[in-house]
Formats: structure tokens, C-alpha cells, sequence
């Protein structure tokens, strides 16, 4: 197995969407094709203001010469294979620095640190994962739902001791819809974007829903981006195409809704969705325009 880090930044000069592609100059050609079927892992850099650190995982399914950009080339995410960290990763925390790698023998930071895209080795990339997704409070499903219990029936930790097992886990769909759950709720403070309601049952649980932007049937990413937290109904009303979101946000309703009064009465004040503040964080409008051209009767 070969890991590795990329570097991304929000505010990146390239034409990236970590969730599907990654675009990258000629000296990075060969180390990237080395990454091809195996897994990275993504590291905002600590000169970003308010960094997140090592924000996901990824697997690239191949390189290519961008169409767009001569002489600059692009790592392929595959479709469902692209995962949010339930909580980032400083690269340097309480428990010292994660990614050992990048240490000299005298275990001070050497120069492979300012490497935009560099090797991981398997110790490290359980360490990182480790740390990004095992999230013991879980928030728990709103009443109905099938609860999701970690990684298998017996709630073990996210703890293995082996690479192999712990990339057949990043796989499993269970644990891909609770850590997606829990990053979309956290980001939104458990409240609908729609209604703008935060409703927390009498047993602890949220009444809110983590729903897919594009869905994971079409190749939806489970990112925060391509996430939105939705009540029952609005979820409903959101997958059926009977409401949708402009590039700015606001609640759009089909004309095949039959009571368009009715269902804009439930919406909250603004008529925009309620959103992190957090550019990062917000729906992208690559997703958006997906569920407007594929879902959204007009």
C-alpha cells in the first residue's frame, strides 16, 4: 500500500474539489501515480488561518493529463471513496506530531514537511485516520432511524491493528453514513437548514437529518460540502425534487408542489438556507447545480 499526504488549502490558485479531483504540477507526476488504487490523506497547511489540519481521506483511481490546464495534471478521487474526518487532525497536537514522517533523526521537523505531496507511511496513516474518525460521542439518530452502532454489532472501537482491516473499514457504508451524520449535524448545530428548527427528543436525539446533495447512488461524496442537514419532511420534499437551493442559497420550490403557501410557511424567515459560516463548510455549487439539473422539477 502506498499512502501519502496532499496539501490543499480553501484558497488554493488550483483547480481542486477534493472530493473529486486534485490538480497538481509535473514534479508531484510520480508520486501521485505511485497513490493510484491506494488511499491519501488531505492536510490543510498550518499557514492557513484557522487550519484544519489533516481534514480527510481519499482514494485516487488514476492520473491524468489535465484537459483544461496544459502541462498540469489531475488525481482522480473515486466516486464514494471520499471521507470528511468526523474531527481534524492538527498536525501538530496534544500528542505530538502525527505524521512522524516528516522528522529528521535528531526528531525535529525536516524540509519534507513543506512537501506538497508526500509519502505516508502505513503507522502514520492508521494514526491520522485514527484520530480523524473515531468520535465515541456520537450524535445519535433522530427516533425511527436505525441507529448506527460503529463498526460492527458489538460497538468495537475504531481501533486496528492492522493497515489492511483499517482500510476495509473507510469502504463500509455504515460507518461512512455515521461519520457523515455526525459531521453534517455538528457543522450545523443539529439545526434544519430549511426550517431553520433545532428539536432534540425527549431521549437525547436530534430531529434533524443528514441528507446528500447529490446522492451516493449518483457518485455523491460523503463531504460536508456535498451535506446538508434536513428535518424529515424537508428531506423528503429535497430527494422528491420538490425543493432545491440556488447558488446564493435561496429555498427554491418546484411548481409541482400543490400547496406552495403551505410549504413556504415552514420555511424559515431569510428564505435562504441556514448554513455554516465557514466558506468550506457550505454547500459548493458544483453539487447544488447537480441536484437543480437532476432532482428539481422545475
Amino acid at each position: 500500500m502506498s499512502f501519502a499526504v496532499f496539501l490543499h488549502r480553501s484558497d488554493s490558485i488550483y483547480d481542486d474539489s477534493p472530493a473529486e479531483r486534485y490538480q497538481f504540477p509535473p514534479q508531484y507526476l510520480s508520486r501521485i501515480q505511485a497513490c493510484v488504487g491506494d488511499w491519501i490523506v488531505y492536510l490543510e497547511p498550518s499557514k492557513v488561518r484557522g487550519t484544519r489540519g489533516y481534514f480527510a481521506v481519499a482514494r485516487v483511481q488514476q492520473v491524468i493529463p489535465d484537459p483544461g490546464t496544459p502541462g498540469m495534471y489531475i488525481a482522480v478521487i473515486e466516486p464514494g471513496r471520499y471521507l470528511d474526518f468526523a474531527n481534524p487532525v492538527p498536525f501538530n497536537g496534544p500528542a505530538g506530531i502525527m505524521e512522524r514522517g516528516v522528522l529528521n533523526e535528531e526528531g525535529r521537523i525536516s524540509g519534507r514537511a513543506q512537501s506538497a505531496v508526500r509519502p505516508l507511511s502505513p503507522a502514520d496513516f492508521r494514526r491520522i485516520v485514527t484520530a480523524g474518525l473515531d468520535e465515541p460521542d456520537m450524535l445519535l439518530p433522530r427516533t425511527g432511524e436505525a441507529a448506527p452502532t460503529g463498526f460492527d454489532d458489538e460497538q468495537t472501537p475504531f481501533v486496528y491493528e492492522q493497515e489492511r482491516e483499517r482500510v476495509s473499514q473507510l469502504t463500509s457504508r455504515l460507518v461512512r453514513d455515521r461519520i457523515f451524520r455526525r459531521i453534517v449535524l455538528q457543522a450545523y448545530d443539529q439545526r434544519c437548514a430549511i426550517t431553520g428548527l433545532k428539536l432534540i427528543n425527549g431521549g437525547g436525539r436530534a430531529e434533524v437529518e443528514a441528507a446528500h446533495i447529490r446522492p451516493v447512488e449518483a457518485n455523491g461524496p460523503d463531504s460536508l460540502t456535498n451535506g446538508i442537514a434536513l428535518s424529515g419532511t424537508m428531506h423528503w420534499m429535497f430527494d422528491r425534487g420538490l425543493i432545491g437551493l440556488s447558488d446564493d442559497l435561496d429555498i427554491l420550490v418546484s411548481r409541482q408542489v400543490n400547496d406552495p403557501d403551505g410549504v413556504r410557511a415552514l420555511f424559515n424567515r431569510t428564505g435562504k438556507a441556514i448554513v455554516p459560516h465557514r466558506l468550506s463548510q457550505r454547500p459548493h455549487p458544483r453539487f447544488l447545480e447537480w441536484h437543480r439539473d437532476n432532482r428539481f422539477k422545475q
